[in-house]
Order: C-alpha cells, then structure tokens, then sequence
C-alpha cells in the first residue's frame, strides 16, 4: 500500500471515529435527562417501582381449564380471555413461549385446550391450524408432566400415566441423599399441593376431549413414560419406583397404607403455613394455581377464608382490559425499585433526592427477618435478613434480590442512616453465608445441585436445581468490589475461580436469569471492574472481543432464547435496548471511551429513545426456567439503558479527569469501587 493510500485510509478511519464520537455524544445529557424524568414519574406513591411481566399464553389458558375444572366460569371473563390467547396463536397456528420463538407442544395444547373449552368450534379455521400444529408437534404424549396432570383432573389423561407425585416425599428427612429440601426452592412450591391434588386425583370430567391430539392414536406405547436403552440407568430406576408408587396407591384406596395419613397432614400443615407472610403460595403463579386446586381437593369450601384468599390473590396477577386480559406470574416490586433506584443514583440524580430516600425507605422495609425455608441447605449461624422478589414472599428471601437491594442502599443515605447501615451490614453477612462449594452463588438455595433429581419422572420442567451461575455470582463481586474488599479475601478468590471455570471458549458466560450469554457476559465484566482487576488480561479481552462480534448492524445488541436450546445461536437477534445496555456496561469496563463499538452502542441507545423518555422493547430478555418459561420485564427496556448512558458519561468523565491530571501533575481520581477500608471486615 502507497504512502498516499495509506494516510487517505487513516485520515477515513479518523473521519468515521469523530462521526462515531459525536453521534454518540450529542444528545447523551439530554437523553439521560429524559430517562430521569420517565422513571420517576412511574414511581409509585409508597416509593416503589413495579414493571409488568409479561408472558406466554400459558397462564391464561390453565385460568380457563382451572375455571371449567372448578365450576367457576364467568363468561365476560372467558371471553377476554379467548381473545387473549387469539392475539398470540403465530401464523402456523401453534403458540410459543417466546417473543419470535417456533410453536411449542405444551403452550399451543394449553390454547388450542382452553379454546375448546370456551366453546369454540373446532372447524373454525384457527383451531384448524392449531390442531394440525398440536398434531405435528407430537400432541398430548409430547407435553410435561405438569400439563398432563391438569388434562387429567378434567378426564383427558389417564392418572396411570401421569407421574406419581408421592405425599410421601415430605416425610424423607435429611439424613437421606436425596429429600425434599434438595429440590429447588419453587419446585418445592409447586410440589407439595401437587402431591395433595396427586393423592386425591378430583377428576371432573369435561364435555370436551382431545382424541385429535394422539397421532398415533390412544396407545399405552405412547402414554407410557419411555425408559432409556440401557438397563440400568437413574431414570430406569425412577420409572420402576415410579410403578411401584402406583402400586401402593392401590393400598391407599384400601386404607391401609401406613404412612399417606400423615403425610398428607404434613403437607396439608406445609402449606397453609407457608401462606402466611407470602402473597399466596410462594407468590408464583404456579404454586398459588395449584395451591388452590388442592385446597379444593382437600375440602375447603369456597367461603373458606383460606380459599378465599387465595383466590383473591390468584386474580391481583390478572390485568383486565375491555376486550382483552393477561396473567403476570409474580410481581416485580423489589427488584425493579432496586434496579432503578441503582440507575438513577448513577445518573446523577442527588443521594438526597426525596423520591430516592422514598425509594430507600420502601425497601428497609421489605427486609425479611425470619429464618425460612433457606435454613435447610444453609444452616450457618448468621442473622435472618435478605430481600425477594415479589411484595410479600416472608419464606424465600434470595441472593440475587438482596444483591441488588444492596447495590441500591449503598448509595443512597436516609434520615435514618444508622437504620441502613444495619440493615445493610445483616444483608451482606446473609449473602455471603450462601456461597456455594464450587466458589459461585445461587439465587436461592445453597449447593443445590444433586443431579440425580432430575432423573424423577416429574422432573421434566427443567427446574428441580438451582445451581450457581456467573450473572448472580459476578453481581455479588460487583457489590464487593465498591465495598472495597480485597482480592485476597478467600470468598472473593473461591468466587474469581468459578469465574474463570464457567467462561466458555469463545469468550462468553452463560447467563442464567437473562437472556443470555450478552447477560452474562456483561455482568461478568462489570463484575471484575468493579473489583479492579487488570481488564486488560487476556481472559478478560476475549470476553470483550465477543462482545464486539455479536454487535448488530444497526449498532445495537440482541440475543433471543433459542441459545438456552443451541448455543449455535449466542448473540443473534433484533437489537433491543435492555441487552444493547448490558452490552455497553461490559464494553464500558475495559475504560476506553473512544472504542469504535461502544460509540455505536451509546449512539443506538440515543437514536431510539422515545420521546418521553422511555424504550420500546417487544423481544423477551428475562429468563425463568431455561427451555420452559420466560419472562419480558417490561422495566427492563427503561431501566438499563439509563444505567448503560450513565456509565459511559461517567467513563467520559473519568478520562478527561484523568488527562486534566496529567497536565497538572496530580494524581488522577479513585476508580469506581476504590475505597480505603475494607468495609465488609468493618461489618
């Protein structure tokens, strides 16, 4: 290459750079200033902040099989709901689990079920499309257990075929390998009412069946669960413990079983305590559904308060509009008020601003002080506290909550600083008493990760663990890092270790609650800034380097969740402004405000902020069980984007900080996270 060439080539590279750096600053101030704005003006008054969650078609459809299984039909209800479930069927007539996602057996058996129910005719053309969709998805027999055992409590699946789910398994204490408490924490939820509905299998059969959905016909061969080729395998021995369970409900029917009485007590007793403190079972849709399918099949009449309440806390998860109505399967109210109390604290909104102390405030407040369910795989000596998800959960507290409430009360003082100080000290000691022995964090149990759980029959709804992961992990060394703690401390050493063990090959991480190796991916690096490390180590810039290659043409970031099914697919999809946000931050860690992708991404962020302040996201981001269920945080597309501009004006700061001290002579400004005390020893 010439000389001339050659300066014709950089003097192009230069233009694009200062096009870049002026696209992605003209506006920043402004666009933060609207964020600002938008957020708290969708506070609530007590203080807090909640986004909807929204989901698949699911959850309405089992409203309409549970209101026909129970009697319960309201017609104005029915047909919201009907139009519903219409607005979501795809063109080829099935129903996914994800924005973009294929049809999916379950989610389009549920529709195509409730639909039926409702008294649609089976030749309209829709239903037409979705049965040959059912159909080609492999009908009934493909389904989990979990949606065979609600066909079955209205007659169209025979029990005998329906995994056991023995009362029983809350009698094994843990002295045995595998009990109850190494199930995760909301597969317990759903476990326990699921047992009591199994014990007393209420059949009501409806006036509809599903015979169109077998395609090879109504044969044992496809009902049957199938058992793996080798002989001897954990789930061969599942299935034939499975048959022996079956047996012995045959003595149960005889009454003379010797332990199903008090089991069923014991659950019975399990889940009316635990109804206290919560916003109904375990405040997730599913166990409260069941919950109140198995209060029935227990007896409870209708004008029983316990019924009542929860059913009544079953419908606040309804939003019902004129002609339509949605189903969230929780509330959000911690987590959100968490996050954006977090993005407009570094924003630059003042630490005194009224609606932060409000914020503030509000979550002290949803401190959880009682020892639950948690105690059983944690039993170390440490105070109660930690935080959850929902308004009112008083026995599942969890870590990744409580990190984040943490991330929020360090920054903003109170009229009652002494008040925070405590409650943040007990927070931190209760989120450092969960780590794992591999050296990571889980959200909610603590090594709960015997594998052979899920080899149970019922195990098919990919959520009996909670094992640890790099996003909840590097998220607590964020919080380390700020609160100065060193490298050497043992936890956070054990913790950088199962980092570095979990990084894939291409450079990614895995991310478990977000969608999902951008997720991940980010909060590993703003994780290991945040504890100052060299990012500029190898292990790091590789993370870095992926980051860049998935970066889309429009400058944004997007991922869908097919990854969960095939990594083939890290990093692909339509951009969206909660992931290109998470890309930013992890790019932001590596303190070059003048990297080429970076520019693009702050530019994208800018160019598609809405006028009022907010973001427009349809794709899902939010993950709840990989494979099964996700979640869109509505919250999300207008919360991390600020907390993305905030960071990288910060990163401008800091540079030109850094450059105005070298002039002077002076040394430059502390990184963020550089403290000079050791503040979780002085806690």
């Amino acid at each position: 290459m010439s000389a001339d060439v050659l300066k014709d080539s950089r003097s192009s590279e230069s233009a694009v750079q200062s096009r870049l750096e002026t696209a992605a600053t003209t506006g920043l101030v402004a666009a933060i200033e609207r964020s600002q704005n938008y957020l708290l003006g969708v506070q609530k008054p007590e203080g807090y902040w909640v986004g909807e969650l929204m989901v698949d078609s699911t959850l309405v459809s089992d409203m309409v099989a549970y209101h026909h299984w129970s009697g319960s039909v309201d017609a104005e209800w029915q047909r919201k709901a009907v139009n519903h479930i219409f607005s979501m069927q795809l063109e080829d007539g099935g129903w996914n689990i994800y924005f973009g996602g294929p049809a999916e057996v379950n989610a389009t058996i549920k529709a195509y079920l409730a639909l039926k129910l409702a008294g649609v005719p089976t030749g309209d053309p829709r239903m037409l499309r979705a049965r040959e969709m059912a159909r080609n998805l492999g009908g009934v027999p493909r389904m989990n257990t979990f949606s065979k055992l609600y066909l079955a409590l209205l007659g169209l699946y025979p029990w005998k075929y329906v995994p056991t789910i023995p009362c029983e398994v809350l009698l094994i204490g843990k002295w045995f390998h595998v009990n109850f408490w190494d199930m995760s924490n909301w597969s317990r939820a759903m476990i326990v009412p699921l047992a009591i509905i199994n014990h007393f299998k209420p059949t009501r059969p409806c006036k509809v069946n599903l015979n169109e959905l077998y395609p090879e016909g109504y044969h044992e061969r496809d009902l049957a669960l199938p058992p793996d080729p080798e002989w001897f395998t954990w789930r061969n021995f599942f299935i034939r413990l499975d048959g022996l369970h079956k047996f012995a409900e045959l003595w149960v029917r005889g009454g003379v079983h010797p332990f199903r009485r008090l089991a069923l007590k014991k659950c019975e007793a399990w889940m009316l305590e635990r109804f206290q403190g919560s916003d109904g079972l375990a405040a997730i849709f599913p166990a409260m559904l069941n919950s109140v399918i198995a209060l029935e099949a227990l007896g409870y009449a209708k004008d029983h308060p316990v019924f009542q309440r929860e059913c009544q806390e079953l419908k606040r998860l309804e939003h019902q509009e004129k002609d339509d109505l949605r189903v969230e399967p929780c509330f959000s109210p911690v987590w959100d008020t968490a996050i954006v109390a977090v993005c407009l604290r570094e924003s630059g909104v003042p630490a005194d601003h009224p609606r932060l102390q409000q914020a503030a405030a509000w979550l002290m407040t949803k401190e959880i002080r009682r020892r639950g369910d948690w105690v059983h795989k944690n039993p170390a000596p440490v105070e109660p506290s930690g935080w959850v998800f929902e308004f009112d959960n008083q026995w599942n507290p969890d870590v990744d909550d409580t990190a984040m409430v943490l991330l929020a009360l360090r920054q903003i003082p109170t009229d009652n600083p002494k008040k925070r100080d405590e409650c943040f000290a007990r927070g931190l000691k209760w989120m450092m008493s969960f780590q794992c022995r591999d050296g990571g964090w889980a959200a909610f149990d603590k090594d709960c990760t015997k594998g052979i759980l899920e080899k149970v029959p019922f195990a098919d709804h990919n959520a009996m663990l909670d094992p640890e992961c790099a996003d909840i992990t590097a998220r607590i060394l964020e919080l380390l890092g700020y609160e100065g703690v060193s490298l050497d401390n043992p936890q956070v050493q054990r913790a950088l270790q199962y980092i570095r063990e979990h990084q894939e090959e291409d450079g990614s991480w895995y991310g478990r609650w977000g969608v999902n190796y951008i997720y991940g991916t980010w909060q590993v690096l703003r994780g290991m800034r945040a504890l100052n490390l060299d990012m500029g180590q190898p292990w790091l810039q590789r993370g870095r380097r992926w980051l860049e290659s998935v970066q889309r043409p429009d400058g944004g970031w997007g991922e869908r969740c097919n990854t969960y099914d095939d990594p083939v697919y890290k990093g692909q999809g339509p951009s969206t402004a909660s992931q290109t946000a998470w890309a930013v931050m992890g790019l932001c860690a590596f303190d070059d405000p003048h990297s080429p992708a970076l520019l693009r991404g702050i530019e994208y962020l800018i160019r598609t902020q809405n006028t009022d302040g907010s973001w427009s996201e349809d794709e899902i981001t939010g993950t709840g069980f990989p494979k099964v269920f996700y979640l869109k945080y509505d919250m999300y597309r207008n919360s991390w984007p600020l907390l993305a501009l905030a960071t990288y004006r910060k990163l401008v700061g800091q540079q030109s900080a850094q450059a105005n001290s070298a002039v002077n002579g002076s040394h430059h400004p502390p990184r963020t996270g550089e403290v000079s005390a050791n503040r979780l020893a002085a806690r």
